[in-house]
Parts: structure tokens; C-alpha cells; sequence
């Protein structure tokens, strides 16, 4: 997980952290937005309205658009205002915006998305592992999947566990470009937290370990078809997942 600010899992799981007034400023308007409380294509309201709402100086503000503009979410105008860019140009790699997609509330369609990038990134992360992967490396997804098998877990604690072992395959595939898609890995174990119970959960977990387990054992063996296998084989679990509630009664 990024160091040093809070993750798309553990926000979903235990809500918003206390944030700075930069923060507050860029967290209210990126929810909004995303919320469609400010349309694509609008202009958002002017300084001076913008600074009485959030009780904030016109630096503050300014350096919030500076940030919202980073995300792709809007663009300055001159003479003309801040206007909310469309869809395409957001960058949903970013975990603040998956952050407040989650927030206002996701679909199946957006959670099958994830699925589908997992496969797009996961699948070859764990065949360059096996390539890749030092020794230490290996005994630390191994630790980190029997850790997943642990019988006291609760869902949150699961989810997190899951997450750790996730980011490390990334980390073993020694690709720089791999390990920055963690806040994507991150979203998708939020959607299948936030459609998890506890009971299931307990009875899953010997389950779950085991997967995570074969993916490891494929790594040691340097399979990379194996190894590709076994990953996809676990994020098609979780997709079924999502897919499953949308069907139920």
C-alpha cells in the first residue's frame, strides 16, 4: 500500500481520515464531481463562492484545482472558469478517484472493469516473478498467503491480508511500471469487500489460502504458465463473486 496516506481498502473499510484543508478542499470537490453534482463540461463556481463554502484561502483553493487538474479531473479556462473535464480524460489510475467512485457508490459494471485490468496486469506479474523472484521474495508471498489462512480473521482483515499478498507478487516481478498499479488491485478487493459477509468469509478462508498458496508454488517452481494460471484463476474468483450478488434474488 502507498506509504504515508491512507488506501482505496482501508478508506472503504473504516471511512475518511482527518485531511488538511487542501485536502478537504480537493477530497469535497473530486467527490462532487465524480458524484455529477458538477457535470462534465460545467463551469465549477468562482473563487470567492468556493473559498466561503470550504472556508479556505484563495491559495488553498487554487492549489486544490492544481491537484484536481493533475487528476484530469477538470481544466482551467482563461477568462472563462474551471470546467470539469469528461470521463475518458480522469485518471482512474489515481486512488483518490477510485476512492470517491467508491464513495458515491459503484456498480457491476465498474467492479467487472477492475476484474478485467487485473487480468490485463496480474496474470504476467506473477509469470515475471517466477522469472524474477529472489528466494526472500518467494518466502515472503509464501508467509504472506499461509497468513491468509489464519481462522480469526474478519473480512477487513482478510481483505487487507489479501492486498499484501497481492502487492507483493507486483513487487516480485521487478517491472517499476507493475508496482505503481496498486491503488487498481486495491479497488477491486474494495468491491468484493463491500459485497462480502462475515460468515462466508470464514468458511472461504482455507479456500482462499489455498489459491494464494498455488500461486506461490508455481513462482518457486519458475512455471510462468503456471504461475499466469494460478493468478487468473484467483481473480476469476473474485469476479464471480461480484457477478453472483448481481444475479441473486
Amino acid at each position: 500500500m502507498p506509504r504515508g496516506r491512507r488506501g482505496v481498502l482501508e478508506t472503504v473499510m473504516g471511512g475518511s481520515a482527518a485531511r488538511t484543508s487542501h485536502a478537504q478542499v480537493v477530497h469535497a470537490l473530486g467527490k462532487a464531481i465524480v458524484a455529477g453534482e458538477f457535470p462534465v463540461g460545467t463551469t465549477l463556481p468562482g473563487d470567492q463562492e468556493l473559498e466561503a463554502r470550504f472556508g479556505v484561502s484563495r491559495t488553498v483553493l487554487r492549489e486544490a484545482m492544481k491537484t484536481l487538474a493533475a487528476k484530469g479531473l477538470v481544466v482551467p479556462r482563461a477568462r472563462i472558469g474551471t470546467r470539469v473535464t469528461p470521463r475518458e480524460q480522469w485518471n482512474l489510475f489515481d486512488g483518490d478517484i477510485l476512492t470517491w467512485h467508491f464513495a458515491v457508490g459503484v456498480d457491476e459494471d465498474f467492479l467487472l472493469h477492475l476484474s478485467d485490468i487485473r487480468l490485463g496486469f496480474e496474470p504476467h506479474a506473477a509469470a515475471l516473478a517466477a522469472r524474477h523472484a529472489s528466494e526472500a521474495d518467494i518466502n515472503q508471498m509464501m508467509h504472506l498467503a499461509l497468513a491468509m489462512g489464519d481462522p480469526a480473521h474478519t473480512p477487513e482483515t482478510l481483505a487487507l491480508a489479501d492486498l499484501r499478498f497481492h502487492l507483493s507478487v507486483m513487487e516480485a516481478s521487478g517491472n517499476p511500471f507493475l508496482r505503481t498499479v496498486g491503488s487498481l488491485i486495491e479497488a477491486a478487493l474494495a468491491g468484493v469487500f463491500k459485497l462480502s459477509s462475515p460468515k462466508a468469509d470464514r468458511i472461504r478462508i482455507g479456500d482462499v489460502a489455498a489459491s494464494h498458496m498455488r500461486i506461490v508454488e508455481e513462482i518457486r517452481r519458475r512455471d510462468e504458465a503456471g504461475a499466469r494460471r494460478a493468478m487468473e484463476a484467483v481473480i476469476h474468483v473474485g469476479r464471480s463473486r461480484v457477478t453472483g450478488v448481481a444475479e441473486a434474488p
